[in-house]
């Protein structure tokens, strides 16, 4: 069978016992707080489970896009160096929502596997949970009891609490599991050893292949358990390993689900997989066609590359595949991009996102190639001068420290340092290097350590959203739980009506006020968290079970409402002008300003932005009244012509908002009727990515403000200039100023002969951007204004400013944002002060060092240069 015809006796096999097939949910998780990636095929399905949502049927089948890379579930050091964990791979699942239970879950699966798909009865072993006396937990009686009516007693093996107890996360729905192993052994090597010595032993030919978990408890915050309000049944298949068991394969690799990609990879590197488990080169080649999958798929979801959160694990899968294939398959040009073709022609019929986003997935890989290489080839300088040194003092050993820095600042894979230092007969302190590591991890830790309580539940009350209709509503506390981070201690409450609008599609959550004759406490944030609406506020109320006045703030609500709406306007524009290819890609709105990113593949001319602009206000000037259609069939919005968007997750039932020809699926607030948008104005640009453009622009309120100080200042040029006509005034200005300054500035030539110029380098948008700059006179409040101005104006940027203050060395460095994760403005600074006999320090965006040798300016610019 092939692996398109398995996975489709799967679905087909499950529809046939009253399952509703459902498609996949996107692989990246945009509103749930506890995970970056869907790590299981329940993860759709969570609300469900844990009673926010009512499931749309009893059975439910599907197969779904995982990715477990980080958190509890994390593969990615076993793949490529074993035949059988991915980083992206698909499960198969069956579900019962409070309907059948383990009776029937097992007798589908024996069923399924042996008959429908035909593996040997005698190939196969279960596991059931052994109880655990901790937990007060029970063996599985009930699931050893059914078993036997399948498989004889002696395959049935008792499995502790890491092996049989499932659970998502450290908090959440979980319960006892069985796990179904088969054993793809010959007849010979099964003689020597029994597999009922291998089950769960890592043993390549005898894996587990389906999990059927018993959801029976809802693990707490404080680690406690406590039984769901009802029964369920979530089972997870892997489908690349039962690819291999019907296959007769001795790997996941060996099936059709990675031959195609490959076949390609070996064509583009000349080299031969042989599928060795120990050999290097065929390593590289399963990390490449794992990894290609997870990357593709995950961009394709709406998630690009970057330097943070989930778009960091993204990134880091895809250099981890680039060094793989620098370092074993000799490849030192961009080439990941040319295998997403043979995945589309995969896997595109399934997951038909491939196919539409297809040309994206290829662009943002091959830049993202394009830039690590860079990295790796300025990171091969700063190592062989590293390496210089430590031959220099006569020394065997890399510092610690050094490697760490070429990492943790430049991005150099640590392991590409090992491999480099022992072809020069040297050696790395590792000792060194992991403690450097354990404080960064540390110091990650506590920014981002927040401590969780358990919700307290009061009066059991409906908890509605009212927020379409309603800025302020009665209102009492259903629930409520404390949380504890750097910034203090809070609480989180839950209303029974709350008007508040919750951070999602963009738009930022509301704030406001929550009052009564006693109390008055600041919503600082709303956000939605498993279906609940949830207010922070900073203490809780003395009488929690009174009743209160939610109140929202009306002005920022007006604002994001206003800049919301206008988004929907200005995506129908850009695909009006541009082309049907423009797809919303993410989006912010708040009462500030908006933010939308989009595909398109070159920077807009100022006349697309101009024509943008004026078809935005043009439908603003129409006067657009909203037609809102709530919590209806996502086919009739679809039939309707609303525009869904790859990479979000929608249920069943939608909302639809249209402003005339515009039909989006939204959760958003909005205006009531375009003409209280007041005025559009786009204020700039950019690219977000490869293959993504970003315009900022703002309106409403904050349009009026723009357009009245523009007033202003004319105005005041005018006054200033004595004349009404401005611009040829300033023009005349101008042309008196360059006489000037030709002036000064042949004067200073003149002056400063034999001095160092104002400025040394020059600015290069080629990938990560450096600006080197000398300067003779230049005070440290200055040149912290141009630090952060270039900071501010340059994306991907590293600015190095030395300079001769008052006849002392000064070095400064800034480091933009994007680049946090890759350069630290701290350690650049380090190593930069030492040719200037000086010291300092700053944060990871932004340094300073001063020193004692001036001479020392010039050794660190060329050593500025080589960074």
């Amino acid at each position: 069978m092939t692996s398109q015809e398995i996975r489709q006796k799967f679905l087909d096999y499950f529809k046939s016992k009253g399952h509703l097939i459902v498609p996949s949910a996107p692989i990246v998780l945009k509103d749930d707080p506890t995970l970056m990636f869907s790590n299981s095929g329940m993860t759709q399905f969570k609300d469900f489970f844990l009673g926010y949502k009512t499931p749309t049927a009893p059975r439910i089948a599907d197969t779904q896009k995982c990715l477990r890379v980080s958190g509890k579930h994390n593969d990615l050091d076993d793949v490529g160096r074993d035949t059988y964990h991915h980083t992206m791979f698909e499960m198969l699942g069956n579900w019962s929502f409070g309907d059948y239970f383990k009776k029937d879950a097992i007798a589908f699966a024996w069923e399924l596997l042996t008959e429908v798909y035909g593996i040997p009865k005698e190939n196969l072993y279960v596991t059931i949970f052994e109880g655990d006396a901790s937990e007060n937990l029970d063996r599985d009686q009930n699931a050893y009891d059914f078993w036997k009516s399948h498989i004889s007693e002696d395959r049935i093996i008792n499995g502790n609490k890491k092996d049989n107890f499932w659970e998502m996360g450290a908090s959440g729905p979980c319960g006892p599991c069985s796990e179904i192993h088969v054993d793809l052994r010959t007849p010979e090597e099964k003689a020597k050893v029994s597999g009922l010595e291998l089950v769960n032993n890592d043993h390549p030919q005898v894996v587990e292949v389906w999990n059927l978990v018993f959801m029976e408890f809802n693990r707490k915050a404080d680690g406690s358990l406590e039984k769901l309000p009802a029964q369920h049944v979530d089972t997870g298949m892997g489908f690349e390993r039962l690819c291999m068991a019907l296959q007769g394969k001795s790997s996941n690799y060996d099936t059709d689900v990675f031959t195609p990609l490959i076949a390609k990879v070996e064509e583009i590197s000349d080299k031969k997989y042989t599928g060795i488990l120990e050999d290097e080169k065929d390593i590289a080649i399963r990390v490449v066609v794992d990894h290609i999958r997870a990357v593709s798929f995950a961009i394709a979801d709406g998630q690009l590359p970057s330097n943070g959160g989930a778009g960091y694990v993204i990134r880091r899968i895809l250099r981890r595949g680039i060094s793989y294939s620098y370092r074993f398959l000799d490849i030192k040009e961009p080439f990941l991009y040319k295998l997403v073709a043979v995945l589309q022609e995969q896997m595109g019929s399934v997951f038909p996102e491939l196919e539409k986003q297809g040309k994206l997935v290829t662009e943002v890989i091959k830049s993202e190639e394009e830039s690590f290489l860079r990295t790796i080839e300025r990171g091969l300088i700063r190592l062989d001068s590293i390496i210089k040194e430590t031959q220099e003092k006569g020394e065997k050993t890399l510092a610690g420290d050094k490697i760490f820095e070429l990492y943790d600042t430049y991005g150099f894979p640590a392991d590409l340092s090992r491999i480099i230092a022992e072809e020069k007969q040297l050696t790395i302190d590792e000792e060194g290097f992991e403690k450097q590591m354990e404080i960064r991890v540390e110091d990650s830790r506590k920014d981002s350590a927040q401590k969780v309580y358990d919700w307290v539940n009061l009066e059991e009350r409906e908890e509605n959203f009212v927020g379409y209709d309603q800025i302020e509503a009665e209102t009492y506390i259903t629930r409520y739980r404390k949380v504890e981070n750097k910034d203090g201690e809070f609480y989180q409450v839950v209303l029974s009506n709350s008007p508040f609008y919750p951070e999602g599609g963009g738009q930022v959550g509301d704030k406001g006020i929550l009052e009564n004759n006693t109390e008055s406490f600041e919503v600082l944030e709303t956000k939605k968290e498993n279906g609940l609406i949830i207010s922070l506020i900073n203490k809780l109320p003395e009488n929690v079970s009174a009743s209160f006045t939610a109140k929202v703030d009306v002005t920022d609500r007006k604002n994001s409402q206003a800049n919301h709406s206008v988004t929907h306007l200005l995506h129908e524009a850009l695909r009006d002008v541009l082309g049907t290819h423009v797809e919303q890609k993410g989006s912010y709105v708040g009462p500030e300003y908006l933010r939308f990113d989009f595909s398109h593949f070159n920077k807009m001319t100022e006349e697309e932005l101009a024509l943008v602009e004026e078809k935005v206000n043009a439908k603003i000037k129409e006067s657009i009244a909203l037609q809102e259609f709530r919590n209806i069939p996502i086919q009739e919005a679809i039939d309707k012509g609303a525009m869904a968007l790859f990479g979000e997750k929608y249920g069943d039932s939608v909302r639809m908002i249209q402003f005339g020809s515009s039909k989006e699926l939204c959760g958003g607030t909005h205006v009531k009727n375009t003409s209280e948008i007041g005025h559009f104005k786009l204020t700039s640009e950019s690219s977000a990515a490869a293959g993504i453009r970003r315009i900022e622009a703002i309106s409403g309120d904050k349009s009026e403000e723009y357009f009245k100080g523009l007033e202003k200042q004319i105005t005041e040029l005018s006054q200033l200039l004595k004349s009404k006509d401005v611009v040829r005034s300033i023009e005349k200005l101008i042309e008196e100023n360059a006489a000037l300054k030709a002036e000064v500035e042949a004067f200073k030539k003149e002056k400063a002969k034999g001095e160092i110029g104002d400025w040394k380098g020059a600015y290069e948008q080629k990938g990560d951007k450096l600006i080197l700059v000398k300067r003779t006179s230049l005070d440290a409040g200055s040149v912290k204004d141009i630090v952060f101005q270039l900071k501010k104006e340059i994306p991907t940027s590293i600015t190095i400013i030395l300079s001769d203050a008052d006849g002392k060395p000064m070095i400064t460095v800034g480091v933009s944002d994007d680049l946090a994760g890759i350069y630290q403005a701290g350690a650049l600074i380090k190593d930069l002060a030492k040719e200037i006999q000086g010291g300092g320090g700053g944060n990871p965006g932004f340094a300073t060092a001063g020193g004692k040798n001036l001479d020392g300016l010039e050794n660190a610019y060329q050593k500025a240069l080589n960074i």
